[in-house]
């Protein structure tokens, strides 16, 4: 089995990634409608977050470091704190992140790797005491790489926090079981700006479905809308 994930974003109501964009609204501001998405993040209650490289890049500023010493790099995966209680999860195939430590807000991390990742930059991860997953096939099965992360580590709920393309290709792959939705009384509207779900030129259609299971309204103009995810319905 996978762990459950949950697709955890705040958007505008036209979708966007971007809430420094946004237009102004006479019932709350940016810092307001932030403060409601951390309070709903914590009642998920997951015991990870996930991310690509693009957004964990602007989390962890660490340039390459390579150790001073001898250090194994062990395939296809490396598990540095298989007792830790929370988890961040990057998904980096081509091995460009970089660490300072094993941990990010208080959270162990972990970095999902393409097959080509070399063999210096896994021992650099492991000096930094960061687990890791190579993947053991040319295309990254996330699936599986999930469902070992729930069998070793304990993982069981993972909040999926973009960016757009990250979350598109989890939804595209089946591997969102829901989308959770803060969306702000706010627009920015401009052309070609960035969603909160992109997947390629032929988007979602015909690949996921969704069915609502709450709509809440909340404090500053906000609601929370919550969908299940569900695989596409037969034709006929």
């Amino acid at each position: 089995m996978k762990p459950y994930v949950i697709c955890l974003m705040i958007t505008s109501p036209d979708g966007s990634l971007h809430p420094s964009r946004w237009t102004k609204s006479p019932d709350g501001e940016r810092s307001d409608w932030s403060a409601l998405y951390d309070k709903i993040h914590a009642q998920h209650a997951a015991t990870a977050w996930m991310v690509g490289r693009v957004t964990m890049a602007e989390m962890s500023k660490a340039q390459a470091h390579p150790p001073t010493g001898a250090v194994a790099a062990k395939r296809p995966h490396h598990f540095a704190r298989p007792g830790a209680s929370s988890f961040a999860i990057a998904l980096d195939p081509g091995g460009k992140l970089h660490f300072a430590g094993d941990e990010l807000f208080g959270d162990h991390v972990v970095v999902l790797l393409g097959p080509d990742v070399p063999e210096s930059h896994l021992a650099e991860l492991a000096a930094d005491g960061v687990s890791y997953v190579v993947s053991e096939t040319r295309e990254m099965d996330l699936g599986a790489m999930l469902a070992l992360l729930e069998r070793e580590l304990g993982i069981t709920r993972i909040l999926l926090e973009g960016g757009a393309s990250v979350n598109g290709s989890m939804l595209a792959a089946g591997l969102v079981d829901e989308l959770s939705l803060v969306i702000a009384p706010a627009l920015e509207a401009r052309v070609d700006s960035d969603r909160v779900i992109v997947f390629g030129k032929d988007g979602l259609a015909g690949k996921v479905e969704l069915s609502l299971m709450s709509c809440d309204v909340l404090d500053h103009g906000a609601l929370h809308v919550r969908y299940a995810v569900k695989a596409p319905r037969a034709e006929g």
